[in-house]
């Protein structure tokens, strides 16, 4: 319990009034404000019922809604506040009786929302008391499942552009006959049914669909390197990984593919085979996957991979340099005898700026150097992967997910896998 502002400023009041008033009654005086704050203790003690709505489960990145609502008692008042860890932000904090606030989570995983605390406030205003309502809870934070959908639905309903790529394909052996209908603008050349056509008296085309019960393998590499910070501060190369797989996944549920993954640093960590509407479990298996201080093992987490039926396998990896990449290039082998490789890593905005920015002064024409440096490295380790067999693709980490999703929608169209 703690005196409100209300009962300090009476009792500086009396205390001053000794100096105009009989001792006796500023004694009184003060007796009667101590009964009366007691009392208002006792009324301000009684618990508020909190009801706290939060989601059990969040996307990294993505806002969420929580709400908290806490009744004052009749002629009192309740403060509410809500705190969180670091990897969690919630925009406000505080408020009076209720509470709506942002739910943003910034890192992946398991995540402890402590209790509700409260501040409760007696009908004389004259006394407070502090309350832990409720209990913690715990949400789990999944990568952008929402970016993620949002590139599967794209996908499903025909509407997906990326460097040319569209869920309609373009013809080959990776696609079926699906039926005849009437030609649309956006049609290929190559749809056209000129039999229909003439027998009709109207453009008709041929509509495709791509093959499905393909197997998609993703191989996400949670060793050292992934720990990297990249895009912004809260962001790692692991979490772009993440993103991508996610979307990967997704996708290949839309086309009836089955899906698999593999997360691996000097060991395997995670295995899952391919499974028919497989995008859920890989994202259940994997939201919580953190970095380790460990050289990864390719050969090893390849091997594991190597067994399984002809497949997409898609390696999500840092390429930072040649002599980090010389392991995963004398591993690709070990896959593309059976399989199609694809490798996919994120790169760094920040560093194409600072070489974009050009030189304008010591500083910056070193911070220029030495970010072309990196870039070169960069292309010669992803120069050495391609050599040994391996389709390469990089882009910046809100783009690598869209990126890979265009590959595979080309690779099935073209009966890669």
């Amino acid at each position: 319990m703690t005196p409100a502002p209300r009962a300090v400023l009476a009792l500086a009041a009396i205390s001053l009034s000794a100096l105009i008033l009989p001792i006796g009654l500023v004694a009184l005086l003060a007796t009667a404000l101590t009964v009366v704050t007691i009392a208002d203790a006792r009324a301000a003690k009684r618990k508020p019922n909190v009801r706290r709505e939060l989601p059990e489960v969040l996307s990294r990145g993505v806002p969420a809604q929580l709400s908290i609502r806490a009744p004052a008692p009749a002629g009192g008042a309740v403060r509410i506040r809500q705190s969180a860890p670091a990897s969690l932000n919630v925009e406000p904090r505080e408020a009076n009786d209720t509470l709506h606030s942002t739910l943003t989570a910034t890192k992946r995983g398991r995540h402890v929302i402590p209790a509700v605390t409260t501040r409760a406030t007696g009908p004389l205003k004259l006394a407070r008391w502090d309350h832990t309502a409720g209990e913690q809870a715990e949400v789990r934070v999944f990568p952008d499942l929402r970016a993620a959908r949002r590139l599967a639905l794209a996908v499903a309903r025909g509407r997906f552009r990326d460097q040319g790529a569209t869920a309609r394909g373009p013809l080959g052996l990776g696609t079926e006959f699906e039926l005849i209908r009437d030609y649309e603008p956006d049609d290929d050349i190559r749809q056209v049914n000129w039999r229909a056509t003439a027998r009709l008296g109207r453009p008709m085309s041929n509509q495709y669909r791509l093959e499905q019960d393909r197997d998609l393998l993703l191989l996400i590499d949670a060793g050292r390197l992934s720990s990297a910070p990249i895009g912004n501060e809260h962001m790692t190369i692991l979490d772009a990984e993440l993103d991508a797989a996610a979307a990967l996944a997704f996708v290949a549920d839309e086309l009836g593919d089955r899906t698999g993954a593999v997360a691996f640093d000097d060991e395997v960590r995670t295995a899952l085979p391919p499974r028919r509407k497989g995008g859920g479990d890989v994202v259940r298996a994997l939201f919580d996957l953190e970095p380790r201080p460990r050289d990864s093992d390719y050969e090893l987490a390849f091997r594991r991979a190597e067994g399984s039926k002809r497949a997409l396998v898609v390696v999500l990896c840092d390429l930072l340099e040649e002599s980090a990449a010389r392991s995963l290039v004398r591993a690709v082998p070990v896959l593309t005898r059976r399989h199609a490789v694809m490798v996919g890593s994120p790169s760094d905005p920040a560093l194409e700026a600072i070489v974009a920015a050009g030189e304008r002064d010591a500083l910056s024409a070193a911070r220029a150097t030495i970010a072309g440096d990196v870039l070169n490295a960069r292309a010669r380790a992803a120069a050495l992967v391609r050599a040994a067999g391996a389709r390469v693709l990089e882009a910046p980490p809100d783009r690598l997910a869209a990126t890979l999703v265009a590959a595979y929608l080309r690779a099935k169209a073209r009966a890669v896998l």
